[in-house]
């Protein structure tokens, strides 16, 4: 058996000596070092052999093992040196050329819009303040004049959490108003501030509707808010979007947590005020609601309406990033295609 090991670990050094490339150095290792190979074979035999004798060997076999492993690793690196050697060698190396360029990540395109809408109104003075977007029925309809039997809850396609509907039942926030009331329950006036975040609605996504979508409220209370305050206010958001050179216009809407309310909209993007399918021949875009405070709102959060005032609004930020980049479907912002992201 001794001398079987000896003549075995010889052939196998010569062997591996003359291997000269990948393919045979891997039938090299399947013939001696593999599961089936003759060394395996002579470890596995040395059970059947008595106890003194079965130490020296296997002592010996071990140790065979060992070194032609480690003469099969330095036999590889050797070959996988020698062939990027000969890789170099092939092709020729300008080391003068510049690197391959980094790639690097950026923000999505609805991020870049809610930074640009928060600075905007920052410059203005307004706080950015985040809230749950788990919400109390109480903070996302009750509180803001929108009771249980209101038809104003039609508006909102409601994706509810808890199935008893009451002031304390849990849902998917439909708007970002709710943090309005959060804020002046534990903040007295003045208080101007912005709300932005995610929101859910239970509708089916189209070119232009998703049940999760991204928006922006904004509140102002003082003891001399007027209704000029929020036009202007909005008036400048406008021109900080989209240009000092786009028309704005102001129109009264309803909504049911002001009074009187209102829509804003700018001149299309696409004719300019001319008339077009995107706007629909009218010339202007709607971009946000907004309107003066309901007086039993700040009531209901302690702040007294005869001594102050209020004006809110609200925007979806994928409409405002579709008019400002004329994209055609709400769904391309989420689908995960970069040939469409890196457009941004």
């Amino acid at each position: 058996m001794l001398n079987e090991l000896e003549r075995l670990e010889t052939a196998a050094r010569e062997e591996l000596g003359s291997a000269g490339s990948a393919a045979e150095l891997e039938t090299w290792r399947v013939r001696y070092l593999g599961k089936k190979s003759v060394l395996t074979g002579a470890l596995r035999s040395l059970a059947a052999l008595p106890a003194e004798e079965r130490k020296t060997l296997g002592a010996r076999a071990n140790a065979v093992k060992m070194d032609l492993q480690t003469r099969y690793a330095e036999k590889q690196e050797s070959l996988s040196l020698d062939s990027i050697d000969q890789s170099l060698g092939r092709a020729a190396l300008d080391v003068t050329l510049p690197g391959r360029p980094a790639l690097y990540g950026r923000l999505h395109p609805i991020t870049q819009v809610f930074h640009e809408i928060c600075a905007v109104f920052s410059h203005m003075g307004f706080q950015v303040i985040e809230g749950p977007e788990v919400e109390r029925d109480y903070y996302n309809f009750e509180a803001l004049n929108i009771p249980q039997d209101h038809p104003a809850r039609d508006m909102f396609a409601t994706l509810w959490i808890d199935t008893a509907q009451s002031r304390d039942s849990r849902l998917l926030r439909t708007h970002t108003s709710p943090m309005q009331v959060r804020l002046m329950e534990k903040q007295k006036p003045p208080l101007r501030f912005i709300v932005p975040g995610r929101t859910y609605r239970y509708e089916a996504t189209d070119a232009t509707h998703d049940w999760m979508f991204h928006q922006v409220e904004g509140l102002a209370v003082d003891s001399d808010i007027t209704l000029r305050d929020l036009k202007e206010t909005l008036f400048e958001f406008c021109r900080g979007i989209f240009g000092r050179d786009t028309g704005v216009r102001f129109r009264c809407d309803y909504f049911p947590f002001v009074e009187p309310g209102g829509e804003v909209s700018i001149e299309c993007v696409q004719c300019k005020g001319a008339g077009c399918r995107l706007c629909k021949g009218s010339g202007w875009l709607e971009i946000l609601g907004c309107g003066m405070v309901y007086p039993n709102v700040l009531s209901g959060c302690g702040i007294d309406p005869t001594v102050y005032s209020g004006f809110a609004f609200g925007m979806g930020v994928e409409r405002i990033t579709i008019l400002r980049h004329g994209v055609d479907d709400i769904r391309h912002f989420y689908s995960g295609d970069f040939r469409f992201l890196r457009q941004f």
